[in-house]
């Protein structure tokens, strides 16, 4: 960065105007291929596999062993839940285990796990004290004990398809010793704000559109904090998450490209809740912002080796969304002001009308508007999202907010590049019920999600 910083000096000493001009060009095209990366997202169709259905694949036959992580913290009120979804969890017990990893000076939570008796493959992890306190740095504690084949990640509000861990392990089955990572589908449900509707909408882009489509050119993607399943010899071997970025698991993903491994995508979903409002949604956005930029600093260091799919799928999935996030609600206001500015003087004097911006910044703007909105509406349709047309064209009010958490981003990988901002979660009425009297798993009584491929009753946009 260094090198870069002085070299951008001594281009502006050279030629101020040229390299304003460069730089102006190369900002447009970044983002008209952001624009463009989402039309050519919703033309490209992620490749269809068949379901797995438990009930009639073998038992038990040839699975291997696994572990899933946890990492908790002030997590109290939500155990109950917890425990009942990965009490629905549908793989050998014996096969299983299940670690709850809890910073060592949570009593609260740890309370509230002792009010619950665990059966033999749950068991609780204390985590203890040190820098940083983050989830990368408990999950790495939780791997050094973990004794499966198969690792993976889940968040405290996570209701994953019981069929999850069936479906990871038959596509590592097939074969492929270079698949290192599976990632699951995320479905925010549960919430009815603006915000909430907006994240929702916002997940089913990235991960019904955007990632396939990566995935479908073979491409690393950034992957999602949790629903990542690994094999685990491969996950010590490149030494697990990098506990001092606040968004690991983009990094990761990039970091197993780096290193000739590949990432993939299942089916099974898994089920979580949406912040609400913005007090709520800004910390956490402004944490993955910054990582984000964490990421992207350290995968552009001197010393990282050059692989061309890693450095596209950087570019693409991380580079551009940072980018999006700064630079969307100032070039907006730019553009809606100028508008309106060449509008009143064109009334008053026709004659000498105002030219602000350019043709080639208002195509960008709508051109990304557009592409926007409709990669949305196409996203809501494959996953069976509930959206209204309200909902898709307020995306870009939604988008604005980014803006905002984009700036305390900034400001934070400045001053507290290591601060974890917490997201407070909260039980939900949607949860998996394990009634095992009536088959390996069963289903939420009152919303049955997992009975239909489209989980999420869909209207307004079909």
């Amino acid at each position: 960065m260094a090198i870069i910083a002085l070299a951008f000096g001594g281009l502006c000493l050279w030629s101020a105007s040229g390299l304003l001009k460069g730089l102006y060009w190369l900002c447009w095209a970044s983002f008209m291929s952001n624009a463009l990366l989402r039309l050519a997202a919703c033309i490209i169709r992620p490749a269809k596999e068949a379901p797995l259905d438990p009930m009639t694949e073998a038992v038990n036959e040839n699975l291997p062993s696994y572990s899933v992580i946890i990492a908790l913290y002030k997590e109290a009120s939500i155990v109950p839940q917890l425990l009942r979804a990965m009490r629905a969890l549908d793989y050998p017990r014996d096969r299983l285990e299940i670690l709850f990893a809890l910073e060592a000076d949570d009593t609260e939570t740890l309370t509230a796990f002792q009010r619950h008796p665990l059966p033999a493959f749950m068991r609780v992890i204390a985590v203890p004290q040190g820098f940083p306190r983050t989830k990368p740095r408990a999950l790495n504690h939780a791997l050094e004990q973990a004794r499966g084949d198969l690792i993976v990640i889940y968040d405290a509000e996570d209701q994953p398809h019981p069929a999850q861990l069936r479906e990871a392990a038959k596509v590592f089955a097939k074969g492929d010793t270079t698949l290192a990572c599976l990632q699951a589908p995320l479905r925010p449900i549960g919430g009815s704000s603006f915000i909430a509707r907006q994240f929702a909408a916002e997940y089913a882009v990235q991960f019904d559109v955007l990632l396939p489509a990566l995935h479908a050119l073979h491409l690393p993607f950034p992957l999602g904090g949790t629903s990542n399943h690994f094999k685990s010899d491969i996950l010590r071997a490149i030494g697990g998450w990098d506990a001092f970025n606040v968004t690991e698991d983009a990094d990761l993903g990039l970091r197993l490209a780096q290193l000739g491994y590949k990432t993939g995508m299942i089916t099974s979903p898994t089920l979580e809740t949406p912040p609400s409002l913005s007090q709520a949604w800004i910390p956490q956005r402004t944490r993955w912002i910054k990582g984000y930029m964490q990421t992207f600093l350290v995968h552009t260091r001197l010393n990282t080796p050059f692989q061309p799919r890693a450095w596209l799928g950087l570019f693409l999935g991380v580079a551009l969304s940072v980018a999006a996030a700064v630079c969307y609600a100032p070039f907006s206001l730019l553009v809606i002001t100028s508008l309106l500015l060449t509008g009143l003087q064109t009334i008053g004097d026709a004659a000498h009308p105002l030219h602000i911006v350019s043709i080639h910044d208002l195509a960008l703007f709508f051109l990304g508007t557009l592409s926007g909105m409709i990669t949305i509406a196409l996203a809501a349709r494959r996953a069976g999202l509930r959206l209204k047309w309200g909902d898709v064209l307020g995306a870009p009010a939604y988008w604005c907010l980014q803006s905002v958490a984009a700036g305390f981003a900034v400001w934070q990988l400045i001053a507290k590049p290591f601060h974890w901002d917490k997201t407070e979660h909260t039980p939900v009425t949607f949860a998996v019920q394990p009634l095992y009297e009536d088959g390996p798993y069963a289903y939420g009584l009152e919303h049955d999600h997992y009975r239909q491929p489209n989980h999420l009753a869909h209207q307004s946009l079909g």
